[in-house]
């Protein structure tokens, strides 16, 4: 056994180039063009953890499935998997370091890349053109397995809607995990007595709920409530704007998980256990005033109120007046702020019923004014202490409403 080792490294040390590869020991060979590489590490890297306690997850797993290359991500909340075209010469898997692989690739030439992996040595070899390289990796079989899809029939979602309903809801989300049900987006199905099925996709932090429904063309057996953490759908809606296919999408509910697949990629994220409060109750059935503003003028308003509303926590006051003697209905938008100063932006406004006043926070109308798409919105509103309806207004506006707890001002 001694003579069998003495002899492979004299071997080793006859060989006069030691990039030379030994094809023996490789048991995954592929090439693919540099800059669809690059677009898919980009793509499964936003699922990488950073988690110390688990090493593997700060890892891609790189694998050839059925002649094409997969890259897979995860951090055990939310997983990503990215298909790229690539000639397969022998199948294998290796997971590499994340940002070390992406990095590296990055720096390369939109060139056709010669990648093969080291099973004895866990090594990922990569050469384009002129430059090599041996990328230290782990195991594949370390590295958590990727969720299958289910049998059942997906629900098929049109990526520019979802995309659009994502984006007027998942603002509204709690922004921290310490209260992961309102961290959560609560997605659900309903069928009405002609079996027209209906998304509505909701959110609340405590101060703000919002809520957008759309009708499907989907068969929905019964109907069914889920709740997907807010910055897995955020995720999904960045997918989503890379396509105009359909957007698949899986509910497994034996494994509590969702799974949407965008063309050659699949995102996987668990779900969140709990009940949903029941939204409805919030949303405010009667008002004493109707407002009618256009969305870019108030939106101007409350742009310049909120340099002035710094100081003093945020507070932007919104005073309608309705028609009278005086002249037309119209809206003031103002803060004041005792070491700032203040600022009035009167703006047109059609005011139905009473004149009234009312505060929000600055930022929470802002972050609804950036996803109105239509020119005008509607503010319905009951007291200064009661919470505002804000809706989109016009003939192509989606069914949207959007509720924002007031704040208190001492008159």
């Amino acid at each position: 056994m001694m003579g069998l080792l003495a002899a492979w490294a004299t071997h080793r040390q006859s060989i006069p180039d030691q990039q030379t590869v030994i094809r023996w020991r490789a048991m995954m060979r592929f090439s693919c063009l540099q800059e669809n590489l690059a677009r898919g590490l980009s793509i499964v890297g936003r699922a990488v953890s950073s988690r110390m306690s688990l090493p593997i997850l700060s890892n891609i797993l790189v694998a050839t499935d059925a002649g094409r290359l997969r890259l897979s991500a995860t951090n055990l909340e939310i997983a990503i998997t990215c298909w790229v075209g690539a000639k397969v010469e022998e199948e294998g898997a290796i997971a590499v370091p994340a940002r070390t692989f992406a990095d590296f690739i990055a720096t390369l030439p939109a060139q056709t890349l010669e990648i093969e992996a080291d099973e004895s040595k866990q090594t990922l070899r990569i050469q384009c053109g002129r430059n090599r390289a041996n990328l230290k990796g782990n195991p594949a079989e370390d590295f958590p397995a990727r969720v299958q899809p289910t049998a059942e029939k997906a629900i098929e979602l049109d990526a520019a809607i979802l995309r659009d309903m994502i984006a007027q809801v998942a603002f509204a989300a709690a922004p921290d995990m310490e209260r992961p049900i309102l961290a959560g987006v609560l997605a659900e199905f309903t069928a009405d007595e002609v079996g027209t099925t209906t998304l509505a996709l909701v959110a609340a932090d405590s101060f703000r709920l919002s809520v957008r429904t759309q009708k499907l063309d989907h068969d929905l057996s019964s109907p069914m409530q889920i709740i997907i953490p807010a910055r897995s759908l955020n995720e999904v809606a960045r997918l989503a704007a890379e396509t105009e296919q359909p957007i698949q999408m899986y509910v497994l509910k034996d494994r509590s998980q969702v799974l949407f697949r965008v063309n050659d990629v699949e995102l996987v994220s668990q779900l969140v256990e709990g009940l949903f409060p029941p939204y409805k109750q919030i949303i405010p059935q009667s008002y004493v005033t109707r407002t009618v503003i256009a969305t870019k003028d108030l939106q101007a308003a409350v742009r310049r109120a909120s340099v002035i509303a710094r100081g003093a926590n945020n507070i932007v006051r919104l005073q309608m007046f309705a028609e009278d003697a005086s002249g037309p209905s119209h809206m003031t938008v103002s803060a004041v702020a005792a070491e700032l100063g203040d600022n009035v932006d009167d703006i047109d406004a059609l005011v139905e019923g009473q004149s009234m006043r009312i505060a929000f926070n600055a930022r929470y109308l802002l972050d609804l004014l950036e996803v109105v798409r239509t020119d005008n919105i509607l503010l319905e509103t009951s007291s200064p202490s009661s919470p505002g309806v804000f809706r989109p207004q016009g003939p192509d506006a989606a069914d949207f409403i959007h509720i924002v707890m007031p704040m208190y001002v001492a008159d």
